[in-house]
């Protein structure tokens, strides 16, 4: 019996949502005002994940090492929002 790509994508949408309403019930150290799909998150040329570099786009820090990230194209999206999330 062949497993049924529609049945798996639908449980793990469920598992997504249960996993995520089950994370926002805890007390958060830190909490944000919004929370996004991002499209790809910036990754170093070592394959490590960036975050800090779409932390300051979003509080107008600017960013000097572009040149250290395997795909530096992705912050222009985060960039591009910036005015959709100061409204």
């Amino acid at each position: 019996m062949k497993a049924d790509p529609q049945d798996f994508h639908l449980r793990k949408e469920k598992f997504v949502k249960k996993s995520l309403k089950k994370t926002l019930r805890k007390p958060l150290k830190k909490t944000s005002a919004i929370i996004l799909e991002m499209p790809e998150a910036p990754y170093t040329l070592n394959m490590k994940k960036v975050e800090s570099v779409v932390t300051n786009i979003i509080h107008g820090k600017p960013i000097s090492n572009r040149d250290a990230l395997m795909n530096p194209q992705v912050l222009d999206y985060f960039e591009k929002i910036i005015p959709e999330l100061q409204k």
